[in-house]
């Protein structure tokens, strides 16, 4: 028979959000961080400015994405036709006849799911950096982040350009525009984003700002 005295209570455990095993949350010194003995996710940090850090980079990746969807991002020259194109003028292309499904996948996986879950997650947490309390949404808009996530495709979009680009090479002179680099620099925050967010942390900083 389990003793139920010798349980932790509920509230100090602390679940894998990778592999579900529980740990016992204890208190880091300042800069340290708490991994998953069973699978080495990351679980806990104390870093006063991750929160900042956090907010920081999905501004940054807004101002991108805003930069990778205007400015030009290929340039063809075939046989002395120059043809220079962005990603809302590929979208618009399909935005006809059979293949208007495709133009809307390719806007709502490459663009505008992105873009929101960036601003559902600047909205979260925003608050929090200026030491005020969250919005009533707060919860809400950072649970969508997370429902967001595996259907947020700008790094899938990158790897299928970069296919196309090594097959095209050889047919055609191509030229990268700024908002290719704008692309590969997005997606590279956006990982480094989701490699350096404690979602346990930001939930008990939200809890905690609702208690305030």
């Amino acid at each position: 028979m389990i003793d139920k005295t010798a349980l932790p209570p509920l509230d100090d455990l602390i679940a894998c959000p990778q592999c579900d095993t529980l740990h016992i949350e204890q208190d880091l010194p300042e800069g340290a961080r708490a991994y998953c003995r069973r699978c080495g996710v990351l679980l806990l940090t104390s870093e006063p400015g991750a929160v900042v850090r956090l907010v920081s980079l999905a501004s940054a990746a807004v101002v991108l994405m805003v930069a990778a969807i205007s400015f030009p991002f290929l340039d063809l020259d075939v046989s002395g036709q120059h043809n220079a194109t962005s990603v809302l003028h590929a979208i618009m292309v399909f935005s006809s006849g059979k293949a208007i499904p495709l133009a809307i996948a390719v806007a709502l996986f490459i663009v505008v799911l992105p873009l929101v879950r960036l601003l559902a997650l600047i909205h979260a947490i925003g608050p929090l950096v200026r030491g005020a309390r969250p919005h009533r949404s707060a919860r809400m808009a950072f649970a969508l982040t997370e429902q967001l996530r595996p259907w947020a495709m700008a790094e899938i979009f990158m790897v299928g350009v970069t296919v196309a680009l090594v097959k095209v090479a050889g047919l055609a002179t191509v030229t990268v525009g700024p908002a290719f680099w704008a692309f590969v620099a997005l997606v590279i925050i956006t990982v480094l984003n989701d490699q350096i967010m404690n979602r346990y942390a930001i939930w008990k900083a939200l809890d905690d700002g609702f208690r305030a």
